[in-house]
């Protein structure tokens, strides 16, 4: 083999395996929880949030496969927490209210305060015990 084919398998070789380990990175990424301090200043009216307790808000769309899943742990964990309201909205229907909150994808779910303020964002399928830890400080 000559040395220019040797050299041009090793680049694809390269790219490939540096492609795998951002593909790895962003879906490692998915499902976590993350805080949601940087974004309290955003203006939450009108998004039906509860000043009672803790909610979670949670965007879908009709197209959207992992939602379902998204509204299936969101609804078991809210049954079990009861003070936790559950509030969802289509972004093909309001795609204002996901502008003001910078939501890029589906499915996204933030967790708000009693005061409205957000305090975790979640993109992809939260898993239930996750959430239920990150609301259970909230209800005290």
């Amino acid at each position: 083999m000559s040395t220019s084919v040797i050299v041009v398998v090793a680049v694809l070789i390269a790219a490939l395996g540096v492609a795998y380990v951002i593909g790895k990175l962003i879906s490692l990424r998915a499902g976590m929880i993350r805080d949601g301090e940087a974004a309290s200043n955003v203006d939450t009216s009108g998004l039906g949030l509860s000043t009672t307790g803790p909610t979670v808000l949670h965007f879908t769309a009709t197209w959207c496969g992992p939602c379902a899943a998204v509204r299936r742990v969101v609804d078991e964990v809210c049954a079990e927490l009861p003070a936790v309201a559950h509030v969802e909205i289509d972004m093909d229907d309001d795609p204002e209210a996901a502008k003001r909150l910078s939501v890029l994808s589906l499915p996204t779910t933030i967790v708000f305060d009693a005061d409205g303020r957000p305090k975790f964002r979640i993109s992809g399928v939260p898993k239930a015990a996750d959430l239920r830890t990150a609301l259970e400080p909230l209800l005290a």
